[in-house]
């Protein structure tokens, strides 16, 4: 069975391009539930104008699926709450230099 730290794991492998930096490091995963095989997603973009939406939510979408023990993915994309830079983790911040 997949847990929510394996999936999480693997987020960290798909990169939003503008910042080439993961959507699990950015802080744009939201919630990962797990459910035996089943895995739910809710996510956001850098901004709702991203020009790279439909690259990361198929990141998202076949990544997880790609995993032992995921049949079936559910992504959800959001926008409330909207992404900011508070969302970014301080080690991430850190790291890029954006304090």
């Amino acid at each position: 069975m997949i847990d929510e730290q394996q999936v999480r794991d693997a987020l960290k492998t798909v990169y939003d391009p503008e910042v080439s930096m993961s959507v699990q490091d950015l802080g744009l995963i939201y919630e990962v539930n797990c459910n035996d095989t089943h895995v739910h997603i809710k996510h956001t973009l850098t901004s709702m104008m991203c020009p790279f939406a439909e690259e990361i939510c198929t990141g998202i979408y076949e990544t997880t699926l790609a995993l032992d023990g995921v049949d079936t993915v559910e992504r959800e994309l959001v926008f409330d709450p909207p992404f900011s830079m508070e969302m970014v983790p301080e080690e991430t911040r850190m790291i890029m230099g954006w304090y």
